[in-house]
């Protein structure tokens, strides 16, 4: 079925929630996809921070089809050795207790939620309901994910949405004491903003919400959802901080494209939680959660975590030098392999992205100005030259009138 028999059929059949892009793949290796024609595309989105260790990788195939042909579901009635495994792992990786797992990283976040709450009414605070969440955010599509994000565009066409939400400015620590009461019951922020543009928390801002929610009882929440597992160059993006929340929310590569969502949490903030206060039927299945244990084993193995330091380093550093060549680039942004350019023309970021997307190069734009590169962390640096490269060549092709690039230093 080729590109555009696909489209009609789309057109007819699916509701229309999504802006595709004009390929169509059939399967993937490594750092590339393939399209229908058998093209090769370089990606540097990774399924939006999904496919971490790239495409139909050896060892994650390997224990996939295994636990494929012994167990893929079990009702969360029974027990199963899985669960506690991939609980304790990531436990240990993060110095939290506890761990629910879920279908997605939206689902994880409304678990997060709903803890806040019940934690706050098992604390004797039956009005303490509210959170604040930060401006330029972005935690999913439910409704209490929604509720929680800021960008009116997700928000809008919901409303009403769930009540009890403020929202701060990200970084702002003035504006988050001046929004901070006993009313809330928690702060809820990502480590990294990734939709918003590969915005990380300031350590002042980080501190000050550590601060205020255990003076008054109140939990942290950080999503680190795209952020988390490695994609900074640590574990957990908050490691960088040296400060712990009480709730995180984790998903994307957990589980190397199959659905499974996390959320870990302290033994006080889970202690709120009794059988039957929430539940899945799907998360933490034996066929996801054995991906996720391989997932993390491979990490171990391979020692990922210098490779995402060194290779980050790599690319934050070929970023700032089209930045100093291209004045159309406002701002780098990143940590680790998760890095953006902030360009000052929408339509400029737009046209770079589908050039990119001709040469068969994948990255993604996102709050309109804003190139966005999660790619594998197997990227190679003969990979980031050619991003590079590609990037450079768009850039000066796409540039506004007056902005052509600076010569090479």
């Amino acid at each position: 079925m080729n590109l555009s028999a696909i489209q009609k059929a789309e057109k007819k059949y699916l509701l229309q929630t999504y802006d595709r892009y004009p390929a169509a793949f059939t399967r993937g290796k490594g750092m590339y996809l393939y399209d229908e024609k058998g093209r090769a595309y370089l990606d540097f989105l990774s399924g939006i921070g999904v496919m971490a260790l790239g495409y139909a990788h050896p060892d994650i195939t390997r224990a996939i089809r295994k636990q494929a042909g012994l167990l893929v579901h079990v009702s969360n009635l029974f027990y199963t050795p899985f669960q506690s495994a991939l609980a304790r792992e990531l436990t240990r990786l993060s110095g939290l207790d506890r761990a629910f797992f879920s279908n997605s990283g939206a689902e994880a976040w409304e678990a997060a939620l709903k803890l806040a709450r019940a934690y706050a009414g098992a604390a004797g605070k039956k009005k303490r309901i509210h959170f604040l969440a930060m401006e330029n955010s972005f935690h999913g599509r439910t409704m209490g994910a929604v509720a929680t994000t800021s960008t009116a565009k997700y928000r809008a066409p919901f409303a009403p949405v769930m009540p009890g939400v403020t929202f701060v400015k990200f970084n702002d620590t003035a504006d988050l004491r001046r929004k901070f009461n006993a009313a809330v019951c928690a702060v809820c922020l990502e480590t990294v903003q990734g939709e918003g543009g590969i915005r990380p928390v300031s350590r002042e801002f980080f501190a000050e919400a550590r601060r205020l929610t255990r003076r008054s009882n109140a939990l942290l929440l950080a999503d680190e959802i795209q952020c988390g597992l490695g994609r900074t160059g640590k574990m957990f993006a908050y490691q960088h901080y040296g400060i712990k929340p009480d709730v995180i929310t984790l998903a994307k590569p957990i589980a190397c494209g199959l659905p499974l969502g996390a959320m870990l949490a302290t033994e006080k903030a889970a202690a709120a939680f009794k059988p039957g206060m929430h539940g899945t039927t799907y998360g933490g299945g034996p066929l996801a959660c054995a991906a996720a244990l391989e997932f993390l084993a491979v990490m171990r193995r391979k020692n990922t975590l210098a490779h995402i330091k060194s290779s980050g380093a790599y690319l934050m550093g070929e970023l700032r030098a089209l930045a100093a060549r291209h004045p159309v680039i406002t701002e780098v942004r990143g940590m680790g392999l998760m890095a953006a350019l902030e360009l000052s023309c929408p339509d400029t970021a737009k046209a770079v992205q589908q050039r990119l997307l001709a040469r068969r190069i994948i990255i993604n734009r996102t709050h309109e100005t804003v190139l966005r590169f999660l790619p594998p962390y197997i990227v190679t640096r003969g990979q980031l030259d050619q991003l590079a490269a590609a990037l450079h060549q768009a850039l000066a092709a796409c540039a506004p009138a007056g902005k052509k690039p600076h010569a090479r230093p």
